[in-house]
């Protein structure tokens, strides 16, 4: 039983590994067309007019790979990358199942959190690190798994051996190594670890490792880069190489990471680990914070102050319970203004007694076209009014009157400008020239016709800049390597610049003198940001173990140190000096941009990509099936075998959904083994096979209307249906064949949930289908089901009221599918009349935060207490009617896991007590069952 249990947990696994790296299917409309730059290294696929770009990205790829690929190892295939263009989200990913990557090229204008390096060369010299590290793991046991598996059973084994801190921490290593920039010098990604170690906050290696619901704990990149960085510090260039190598083969079948390291290092994995972080904190030597309650659990964020006088603050609040708000604050006393619209980031600008801020919106069929819309908040009011529809807006500013915003527009041609709208209805006033191609960040109003941003230059530069607005002439006022959060009172403009640590500076306009602001004395968090003032008063966060921090002091309080030259230093190396004492040191400053050849790219290249055979359970239902997608991700196919639990049937089929058009086109076909219906007659099951094909369009549409995002497709097929009774069967049904119609509408829509919230607070959801012949036959089938999810006692609480109805034509001979949700615990039939309610109520029991041997992590322990009534009608031989009804109260456990540090499944355990006979199998009223891995929404 413990062997059986074990397999159903860890063959999620294998699918968690593929799906991780799933992006939008059919994203982009049919529209585009498609160029491509093929080398030995990487086809590189973009949209028509971004040859720059596709030639860019090409150019940086072929110029690294021969001074990087011997730290990792010789295996080389190439990889096929697609730029998207029309999307507001800056990220990128290398996935395996298929073998490809994507690059989305809009920069994010937070410049400490990932660089200002050109978006394009940063996208290429950390991603491209994946792709190398992917060719290289395909060995050993992993390839074994390859083998049998695939791709994915090559993630599936990568996964298993190599943390995926390693993955990100080597590829943030490769962007600090190849050029002058990089996270590995930037303050900023150090702070999560540097606000633990301040705090004296000792988190076991697992709980770094696997996050927590109650506590702050920094991503697996600061934890990779440090490791990494260390590592190659320490022991070459060849160590990671090593170590990579033996452990993607399994050298040691249990802990093959940690034994390759102790192999290569002659130290345990523990004792390197804790050798790398004193080699950092060493560096950072942080003031250490002086608290009472060692305890203490986040609290929350507080971010982006704005003053409204002295005496009031508004900022966006952020907790673990709760989702993000606007906050009034004076004195002590918090008001909420109002919930924040889904955003991408958490920027706004206060003046006049209004804010304004960037949402994120996408298009309700095309996936990847996605936007960045402003919304104007009244403060007083709490009213908000939708200012743009459809754009790229990033950063806006609004007037000290309240009549103008300026915002940095983002193109889907990758050009950066400045925008100043009409604070009312939106109305583009001006567009600001950009002749020297920089990229615009938190643009200010400043005087008449002049503006204040920082501003990236092309070498990854950058400034605090003075604008005209009508000619788009720039003047620099300060350099720097990373400025950003710009605040203009009077002629003085106060910002944050980085260095060895990020720091408030002020510069004074007139007299061109730029200071740096002392405020170690009032400051016990880390870096310091988005400063803000008013007449007396300076306001800025720092980063805690507890979140984003609020100081507020009088201007008067703080000393200046004056800056000579008005310019701020260089970024540190943090005491790894192997990045600049390598062939591969900034490379990137010797890319050429090359004139490489450009070719169009055919859609339908490639359409039949077969790679990965995937178990996937989803009770009944649980099925092997060889999985493919090509590159543009237009086209995916199935070959399938699927073992039905209800019914007990064994299926074999082909399926494929092509999404290069407005509906989704669908084929499939299937056998079907062993189907089985209750016959009233006689008082039995009758037995079948079926041969079934399948011909279908499905729309799917999707909105984000502010703190909702509503779903919904609909779906039609048409199928035809070849009915072989088995042998025991022939004398009472003939074999017959049918068409017929099967209409499906999906509808979901729900709020966004905080951290700890289980479920969203409000939520609904329908799915309505309905199977009718059309020839060969006379059978009809409805079912409707659907979920209405509303907040519980307390705020982490859900209660989930549930329902379906499910019925069909009397004495059929004809049974379609059955997929009616039961009352658990009980054997499912397929009656004629199926009705069905149901009462859930979720509720959080602890938060563990507790490992075992680094395989299994515990995050959360959840409870659900439910009730299930269905109620049955069906009919006898004799034509009378049968009625019955199927309660079961009941209760589930659940456990909410991480596996191998690094994948996320939840199982559980449901008791159910059946308060009624169970008809049509088992004995007794107890039923205890483990809950596979479940997914909603």
């Amino acid at each position: 039983m413990l062997a059986k249990a074990k397999l159903l947990l860890l063959l999620p696994l294998l699918t968690a590994a593929v799906s991780a790296s799933a992006q939008e299917f059919g994203g982009n409309p049919p529209s585009i067309k498609w160029n491509q730059v093929n080398t030995k290294q990487a086809k590189v696929i973009f949209p028509a007019g971004m040859d720059s770009a596709g030639r860019r990205v090409a150019d940086i790829i072929s110029r690294m790979n021969g001074f990087i690929q011997p730290t990792i190892g010789p295996k080389q295939k190439q990889v096929s990358i697609l730029l998207q263009n029309q999307n507001t989200i800056s990220n990128a990913y290398v996935g395996l199942a298929p073998f490809r990557s994507e690059f989305y090229l809009t920069p994010d204008q937070n410049s400490f959190e990932l660089g200002s390096l050109s978006w394009v060369d940063q996208l290429a010299i950390h991603e491209y690190r994946h792709v190398q590290q992917y060719n290289n793991f395909n060995v050993g046991l992993s390839r074994v798994f390859s083998t049998l598996f695939g791709q994915s059973g090559q993630a599936f084994g990568n996964e298993l051996s190599i943390p995926n801190w390693f993955f990100e921490g080597d590829a943030v290593y490769n962007e600090t190594l190849v050029s002058k920039q990089g996270r590995g010098r930037i303050p900023y990604f150090f702070n999560g670890y540097r606000a633990l170690w301040a705090a004296g906050k000792d988190y076991s290696y697992m709980k770094l490792r696997n996050g927590s619901y109650k506590d702050y704990t920094p991503d697996h990149y600061p934890l990779g880069y440090m490791l990494v960085s260390y590592g190659r510090e320490k022991y070459g260039n060849d160590f990671w190489k090593n170590v990579t190598h033996d452990a993607a083969a399994f050298y040691s079948p249990v802990y093959p990471f940690q034994h390759s390291l102790k192999k290569y290092a002659g130290v345990s994995f523990k004792d390197f680990r804790n050798d790398a972080f004193n080699s950092f904190n060493k560096q950072f030597k942080d003031k250490q914070e002086v608290t009472s309650n060692k305890n203490q659990h986040f609290i929350a964020d507080q971010e982006y102050p704005a003053f409204v006088n002295d005496e009031t603050i508004v900022y966006q609040k952020t907790t673990y319970k709760k989702r993000p708000a606007f906050i009034l604050r004076t004195g002590t006393e918090e008001k909420v203004i109002r919930l924040r619209d889904i955003s991408i980031d958490d920027y706004f600008s206060y003046n006049a007694g209004k804010i304004v801020y960037a949402t994120y919106n996408a298009d309700k069929r095309w996936g990847y076209q996605t936007y960045s819309d402003l919304r104007v908040l009244d403060v007083n009011t709490g009213k908000q009014n939708v200012l743009t529809h459809r754009t790229r807006y990033f950063s806006p500013d609004i007037s000290a009157d309240g009549e103008k915003i300026v915002t940095v527009d983002q193109s889907i041609t990758g050009k950066s400008t400045l925008h100043i709208l009409d604070a009312s209805d939106g109305k583009l006033l001006t567009i600001v020239p950009n002749t020297n191609e920089v990229v615009y960040t938190y643009p200010k109003f400043y005087k008449e016709n002049l503006l204040i941003a920082a501003i990236r230059e092309k070498s990854g530069a950058m400034a605090l800049a003075l604008i005209n607005s009508q000619t788009g002439v720039i003047t620099k006022l300060v350099t720097g390597s990373i400025i950003g959060f710009p605040q203009v009172k009077d002629n003085t403009v106060y910002f944050t610049a980085a260095t060895d640590r990020e720091r408030l500076y002020a510069y004074e306009i007139e007299n061109s003198k730029l200071f740096m602001l002392n405020t170690d004395a009032q400051n016990e968090g880390i870096g310091n940001y988005q400063p803000t003032v008013s007449g007396h008063q300076l306001a800025w966060t720092s980063f805690t173990a507890y979140g984003y921090r609020l100081h507020q002091i009088e201007k008067s309080e703080l000393t200046r140190t004056e800056i000579p030259g008005n310019i701020i230093g260089q970024l540190s190396d943090f005491g790894i000096t192997s990045l600049d004492n390598n062939p591969a040191s900034d490379v990137l400053a010797k890319v050429n941009d090359d004139a490489l050849p450009i070719t169009k790219y055919s859609k339908a290249h490639g359409l039949f990509n077969f790679h990965s055979l995937l178990p996937s359970f989803d009770d009944p239902n649980y099925t092997f099936s060889l999985e493919g997608q090509n590159v543009l991700n237009t086209f995916q196919t199935s070959l399938l075998f699927n073992y039905n639990r209800d019914e007990g049937y064994k299926q074999f089929g082909a399926v494929g959904i092509y999404g290069g058009l407005y509906p989704y086109l669908i084929g499939a076909v299937n056998y079907t083994v062993d189907r089985k219906g209750y016959y009233s007659k006689t008082n039995s099951n009758i037995y079948w096979n079926e041969i079934e094909g399948r011909i279908g369009g499905k729309v799917p549409f999707n909105y984000i209307n502010g703190t909702h995002v509503t779903s919904y497709s609909l779906e039609t097929d048409v199928v035809y249906n070849r009915t072989t009774f088995q042998q025991a069967y022939r004398t009472l049904f003939a074999d017959r064949a049918y068409t017929y119609l099967s209409n499906t509408a999906t509808f979901s829509n729900r709020v966004g949930q905080a951290r700890q919230n289980i479920y969203p607070k409000f939520a609904q959801t329908l799915t309505v289908n309905y199977k009718s012949t059309v020839a060969g036959s006379d059978a009809q089938q409805l079912l409707i089901s659907g979920g209405l999810y509303f907040p519980g006692l307390m705020v982490n609480h859900s209660l989930i009221i549930t329902g379906a109805y499910q019925e069909k034509n009397r004495n059929s001979v004809i049974s379609f599918s059955n997929n009616f949700p039961f009352s658990r615990g009980y054997t499912a039939e397929n009656l004629y009349r199926l009705q069905k309610i149901g009462v859930n109520y979720h509720f959080p029991i602890a938060y563990p935060d507790a490992g075992v041997a680094n395989t299994v992590y515990l995050n959360r322990l959840r409870g659900n207490l439910f009730y299930d009534y269905t109620h049955a009608n069906d009919f006898y031989v004799n034509g009378s009617d049968f009625k019955a009804d199927f309660k079961t109260i009941g209760a589930e456990l659940y456990f909410d896991t991480k596996w191998f540090n690094q994948t996320p499944i939840t199982f559980g355990i449901r008791y159910s007590y059946l308060l009624d006979r169970d008809l049509f199998g088992g004995t007794g009223n107890d039923r205890i069952e483990l809950i596979i891995p479940l997914t909603f929404f």
